[in-house]
């Protein structure tokens, strides 16, 4: 695959707009925190709430 970044390839990669965009320079850094955050296990703690309210809406319907 290219080294081009995906948003400068479908801008035809021109050399004019490039990372000295400040939007771009945004973006890009969006992404990478985005990803970052993404690949963050999720607390043990989120776990077992999700866990207790799965439980508590199948007694809810179990009752109906």
């Amino acid at each position: 695959m290219s080294d081009i970044p995906e948003n400068r390839r479908r801008a035809g990669g021109r050399a004019g707009g490039g990372m000295m965009d400040p939007n771009n320079q945004i973006a890009s850094k969006l992404r990478a925190l985005y990803s970052a955050v993404e690949q963050e296990p999720i607390p043990d703690l989120f776990l077992d709430l999700l866990e207790k309210l799965d439980k508590a809406e199948q007694t809810g319907k179990s009752r109906r």
